[in-house]
């Protein structure tokens, strides 16, 4: 009897001995492919397990990380979702099975995180003996094993996606900054006695795909434009990133409208591959002549507000937008004469369409409001901005907003 309780008490202190083992491997967070090794060491040398597979899951999918004393072509008629997934939570004997894809497997080990499967051990020995199989009689043993190091393994990926995360996070932050810097703030645009200009940009999320700017083209000219790429997200960010470039290459006091048009269709075709377009508003306005000219791009029209008549129009003429088609097939140039105090807002999508639930509203009607009831640009940007601000917390805008708006002043 005491014999028999010494040797009980030495098999509880090397299986005690081995969970220590494990566990100060796992402490030292070693690679998975290390822990596999020394999980497969410990079940072939010390319990004699002959045969061995591990399976875990990774995005959606299951895939073996471990097999030893298994052939290659017994590995690859086992499914998951067929073979194992069906068993439950309970340790099956799979001793007897007549499933050709269960040949020499004794159990099937199941573990489970929050009644989901996230692994499976497949184990059995590597030939008949006399007495109890080491396999099923240390079942209990290894499934407390195994489920430390799939736990460990599970939080190792966790770890790895919390760092992707943040490094997304951090290159997401940095576009952020870099795209701020790309659209001007009101104290960075052209000044000029002849126009009263007020912005707003807000990317609906860390980056955005809306870009706008104004410039001077010579003395008495000045250049804006205004523009949205197709899409949100980085790829849509990285296409403005470049549209600004392009722009501010090609737009001089000597290309006409017409042209810088079709050069900018073609850059933005050769960049985008079809996959996504541009549509923008530009346009050039002569501070001697008070002649606005303009091409509408497939971009929403801005409104003019004649305040001294009261009359609102919109700038529509132009052509598709950018990107489109390999050739735009025909471009209509606007000509507008200014007059003392008229307003222009152009502005990207995210200013009129408002999403609630499933439902998406699109409305001009508080613009076109807001320029009639104000006196100054300033004061109508003002309003714009509750408006922005008020949709935003009400968690209906849906899309970057930017506003240009301009006021003629002399």
């Amino acid at each position: 009897m005491r014999e028999a309780n010494r040797n009980t008490i030495r098999l509880y202190k090397e299986k005690l001995n081995m969970l220590l083992d494990v566990a100060q491997t796992i402490n030292e967070d070693h690679a998975i492919q290390d822990l596999m090794a020394e999980f497969e060491a410990l079940l072939t040398n010390e319990l004699g397990v002959g045969k061995i597979l591990v399976y875990t899951r990774h995005k959606n999918q299951w895939n073996n990380i471990l097999a030893c004393g298994v052939s290659s072509e017994q590995t690859a008629i086992i499914d998951v979702e067929r073979d194992l997934e069906p068993i439950g939570g309970s340790i099956a004997n799979i001793t007897l099975s007549d499933k050709p894809q269960f040949d020499g497997l004794d159990a099937i080990i199941p573990l489970f995180h929050n009644f989901n499967p996230i692994g499976f051990v497949l184990v059995g020995d590597d030939k008949l003996g006399l007495g109890v199989s080491p396999t099923l009689k240390n079942l209990k043993f290894i499934q407390i094993i195994a489920n430390l190091i799939i736990v460990f393994i599970e939080n190792k990926k966790m770890q790895q996606k919390l760092l992707q995360q943040e490094s997304l996070r951090r290159e997401l932050e940095l576009a952020s900054n870099i795209q701020r810097q790309l659209v001007p703030a009101d104290e960075e645009l052209v000044r000029s006695q002849h126009l009263a200009v007020q912005t707003l940009y807000q990317p609906h999320a860390e980056v955005g795909g809306d870009y706008y700017d104004i410039f001077r083209l010579s003395r008495h000219t000045i250049g804006f434009c205004i523009a949205d790429v197709s899409g949100k997200g980085i790829g849509a960010a990285m296409l403005m990133s470049n549209f600004q470039a392009m722009v501010r290459a090609l737009f001089t006091s000597r290309i006409s409208l017409k042209d810088l048009t079709v050069k900018l269709n073609e850059r933005v075709g050769q960049n985008t591959a079809g996959g996504k377009f541009i549509t923008m508003f530009v346009g050039r306005y002569n501070t001697l002549t008070r002649r606005l000219t303009y091409v509408n791009a497939g971009h929403l029209p801005p409104i003019l507000h004649h305040a001294g008549l009261n009359q609102t129009s919109e700038l529509d003429a132009g052509c598709i937008g950018l990107g489109m088609l390999d050739t735009i097939p025909n471009i209509e140039v606007g000509h507008v004469r200014m007059r003392r105090g008229m307003r222009l807002i152009a502005f990207t999508d995210g200013l009129i369409e408002t999403e609630k639930g499933c439902d998406v509203s699109t409305s001009e009607r508080q613009i076109k409001e807001t320029l009639t009831n104000t006196q100054t640009i300033g004061e109508a940007m003002l309003a714009l901005r509750k408006i922005v601000q008020n949709n935003r917390e009400r968690g209906l805008t849906f899309d970057d907003v930017s506003v240009l708006g301009i006021e003629f002043v002399k």
